[in-house]
């Protein structure tokens, strides 16, 4: 393996660890706000209880948790400032610091059954119930059907409801019968039940794991009998625990043979709690080795070893290794152990376990930060573990990668049959690597460069409100140096940045005095657009680092933060069209060049021999291949109908980090085509009588429920109830308005939407995936999606209903009638004029974007138009070529 494949496999396995999204197969509901106080919080990183659970204060694993909590609430590293900060987020917003918990969790699968050990019967009232999560996280939650609790409810049900009812042994007889028949149907119902994904035993904790080979209904109708004579509803004798040998053996035999017989050919897993745990629990009977006979006799049921099996964690991992039926689980020691005894017991698994065998879960009960700290430790331990295996030659980089992936997420999602969307590839997006919640700036950037050939300079890109690409190049040794000492870099830009055209110029009202502080988010991170080079992108704050009103991207993560909180998250993939021009000097003293067609062979859409052309290889082959390496994977490359003209497909990424990789994959194919010699346009109608350029938006809403159309149609009304003012950002330019064609495929004139329809602005895909149309290269795409989110979020904060109907042809051939009965009675803004005057008389879409922003956009948009006047359509044109 060279030493360049080395280093790129480093990258790539910090980036797969920190952005897989993981899977939490087994946890446990969290406490009410309400209830959380009458629970020890020092529970989080200990098993212990009563009076043992105070001498956790010095163990390893509880020291290490004050660290990690400390840098995420950002306050001082003892307990006593944790617990005042935690309880803090708690009286803020519970919900919020919940969610702040969970991040990097895609879903959780919930054992909802757990009971503290003196059965207390208020303990259910304290808990969220196991759908709490669905607004928490990406996808939404799934049962796992405890089966002691299960069965303790139903044996209760037919216990005596009074001492002096007493029954004959045939009434005993018959009551037994009653419990397995209604458990048997039970069972069969959580089978067909798609919110119950698993079932889970604690037969551990009560009696061991060395459950005998073959049922014994002799003992458990015996178990039974005892069970009815000394257990009476409604007292303080009710049945509430099974802990009896012979009757729990019974009843998981009964449902592994349930299972086993079951049809089709997925089976719902069975779960077993083994090894450590509070302590109920007797450690010597509880070995998965215990289980062997038991796994011998049902080798079609699915059996997952919990909770690493500590201390027994070599037992599990031959099991599963040797047993196509097991699996191994490494949740509950995240972080109930120390870092050491983590590692160790992650390298013992991997010893013999292959990694398809292996899931991981956080265990997550009572407290959120449960969740919390088992996510950012199962990170360091893999990082630490597979990277040392990778350096010593054990396993690739790209090896390593994988074993993340099928750990966090593809193992669990394939044996519970999930039907989750498949992960990307780990190279789909470099850009937003998820470093463990509160890592500082200096942690995530040498994290970042770890195993990279130190570039020379740190790029912070901003897109100002002209969409210009702006940036600050600053030596990386001089960021270091500064991070070193003080973990808050910026740099000083002038507050007229945000009131200039594009040659300079600084509008009427905008002083020239003042600073910006341009911060860089260093999660953004990503190698490139030039050699020896990395970029981050800024946003502007404040001296005192309060937020700038009329940054862009900041606008876009306000927004996306109110969506959050309104339970909605999306995905958003660009096409971004481009055109290759020639170079001609002109004649003259200024030295200025024009910008001419290139040799295009008859260039079409679509067609095969554009690929073959020079500027191809010279340009878009490079370009694509740089991406690739720098985590943006593009999807798909063709030919455009106009001259030199392509589209480039980009991923799927979360808003935020969708624009930044579009603004990235710009300054990358514009870096190779200033190499070629080539000028790279975004014109958005270079050629009167050719195909625009635009800038497409694919957006689909991706949290739970996002499909269903009583949440994706208010939102998409939104979108067209507002769209005439959304104009004003996304066809930014006066030449913008030169692409609004009807049969161009643009998305035509008309507010309407359709099925599969490339003559509307909005196009409906599947579901909640549609495309927006009416966005183009010259806008700034931060402030272009800003609007579009915006307004969807008006329709869904309103209901508004989707009252334009299917348009299934090009809205300009629509008679009178049709307009009118599929709504579409409006056009889009003509001009930039029109826009920003619709802009204007928008005031829910200004009042949520900000009326500083809307009122110096519109101001810097009226100075840029009235330049413009100033230029022929030819000077125009050139004008625009060189700077888009």
């Amino acid at each position: 393996m060279s030493s360049s494949t080395k280093l790129t496999g480093q990258a790539l396995l910090s980036h797969t660890i920190q952005t897989t999204p993981i899977i939490d197969h087994h946890a446990h509901p969290i406490l009410q706000h309400d209830a959380v106080p009458r629970y020890p919080l020092l529970s989080i990183t200990t098993e212990a209880n009563g009076d043992a659970i105070h001498a956790s204060l010095t163990s390893l694993s509880h020291l290490r948790a004050v660290k990690q909590l400390a840098k995420v609430l950002q306050c001082a590293p003892t307990w006593e400032a944790v617990v005042n900060a935690i309880e803090q987020r708690r009286l803020q917003d519970y919900d919020q610091w919940v969610r702040q918990c969970l991040a990097g969790i895609e879903t959780i699968l919930v054992d909802d059954g757990l009971v503290p050990a003196d059965n207390t019967t208020e303990y259910d009232d304290d808990l969220y119930p196991y759908d709490y999560f669905d607004n928490l996280i990406s996808s939404p939650a799934k049962r796992v059907l405890r089966l002691e609790k299960l069965a303790a409810e139903m044996i209760n049900a037919r216990c005596p409801e009074q001492v002096s009812g007493r029954k004959t042994a045939e009434d005993v007889a018959r009551a037994f019968d009653e419990v397995i028949e209604e458990f048997d149907m039970a069972i069969l119902r959580a089978i067909a039940d798609p919110e119950i994904v698993a079932f889970k035993s604690v037969i551990c904790y009560r009696t061991g794991l060395a459950i005998s080979r073959k049922p014994d209904a002799v003992a458990a109708r015996a178990d039974f009998d005892h069970i009815y004579r000394t257990h009476t509803q409604g007292t303080d004798k009710e049945f509430t625990r099974l802990q009896h040998r012979g009757l729990g053996e019974f009843l998981v035999h009964r449902l592994a043979s349930i299972i086993r017989n079951g049809e089709g050919q997925h089976k719902k897993p069975i779960q077993f709690h083994t090894g450590l745990g509070d302590n109920d629990i007797t450690l010597a009977k509880a070995s998965p080795a215990l289980l062997q006979e038991f796994i011998r006799e049902y080798p079609s049921v699915p059996i997952v070893l919990l909770h690493a099996s500590y201390p027994f964690t070599r037992d599990a991992g031959y099991l599963a290794s040797v047993y196509a039926n097991v699996y191994a689980d490494i949740g509950l020691i995240f972080p109930c152990l120390s870092q050491d005894g983590q590692e160790t017991a992650l390298r013992q698994i991997l010893e013999l376990c292959p990694w398809s065998k292996i899931l991981w879960s956080t265990d997550g009960h009572y407290f959120p930060e449960t969740y919390l700290l088992a996510v950012l430790q199962i990170r360091e331990a893999l990082g630490k573990v597979l990277g040392e295996y990778a350096r010593k030659h054990h396993i690739t980089w790209n090896e390593a990668s994988q074993l993340v992936r099928h750990v966090l997420f593809h193992n669990a999602n394939h044996l519970y049959n999930l039907g989750l969307p498949p992960l990307r590839s780990p190279h789909d997006s470099a850009l937003h690597l998820r470093t463990p919640t509160g890592a500082g700036d200096l942690e995530t950037l040498e994290a970042f460069l770890e195993g990279k050939p130190e570039p020379y300079f740190l790029r912070i890109y901003w897109n100002d409100l002209t969409a210009m690409p702006r940036m600050r190049a600053i030596p990386l040794q001089r960021v270091l140096s500064h991070l070193r000492n003080d973990d808050n870099f910026s740099v000083g830009i002038v507050k007229a940045s945000l009131g200039m055209l594009q040659n300079d110029i600084v509008i009427p009202g905008v002083s020239s005095t003042g600073e910006y502080r341009l911060h860089p988010d260093f999660s953004s991170l990503i190698v490139g657009p030039g050699p020896r080079h990395i970029t981050a992108f800024g946003d502007f704050r404040e001296q005192d680092g309060s937020h700038v009103p009329l940054c862009p991207r900041s606008l876009l993560q306000r927004l996306l933060d109110l969506a959050s909180r309104q339970g909605l998250a999306f995905q958003v993939g660009f096409e971004m069209e481009l055109v290759l021009f020639q170079r001609v000097r002109q004649d003259g003293a200024d030295g200025q060049q024009t910008y001419a067609m290139i040799d295009n062979d008859g260039h079409a859409w679509s067609v095969s021999r554009m690929m073959d052309h020079p500027l191809v290889e010279q340009v878009i082959e490079p370009a694509v291949a740089a991406l690739a390496d720098q985590g943006i994977l593009v999807e798909q490359v063709h030919p455009e109908s106009a001259p030199g003209q392509f589209e480039i497909v980009l991923p799927s990424l979360p808003p935020l980090q969708a624009v930044d990789a579009l603004i990235h994959a710009r300054n990358v194919i514009s870096s190779f085509a200033n190499q070629a010699g080539v000028r790279m346009s975004l014109h958005p109608k270079p050629f009167a009588t050719a195909c625009g350029n635009a800038s497409h938006a694919h957006l689909s809403i991706s949290s739970p429920g996002g499909d269903r159309p009583e949440i994706y149609q208010p939102f998409y009304a939104g979108i067209l109830r507002h769209l005439p003012a959304v104009c004003a950002f996304t066809y930014s330019n006066p030449v913008s308005y030169e692409r609004v064609r009807d049969g161009a495929w643009a998305g035509g004139r008309w507010v309407a939407w359709g099925t599969q329809n490339r003559e509307t602005p909005l196009r409906k895909i599947q579901g909640s995936h549609w495309e927006v149309k009416c966005i183009d290269g010259l806008a700034n795409p931060y402030l272009a999606m800003s609007a579009v989110l915006g307004a969807g979020l008006l329709g869904v904060q309103n209901g508004e209903r989707l009252v334009w109907g299917d348009c299934e042809v090009d809205p300009a051939t629509l008679t009178d009638n049709d307009r009118a009965e599929l709504n579409v009675d409006r056009m889009l803004p003509p001009s930039l004029e029109v826009a920003l005057g619709e802009l204007g008389r928008d005031e829910a879409l200004t009042a949520l974007l900000g009326e500083e922003l809307v009122e110096r956009y519109a101001a810097l948009k009226e100075a840029e138009i009235e330049f413009l006047r100033t230029l022929s359509h030819e000077d125009r044109r050139q004008w625009i070529l060189a700077r888009y």
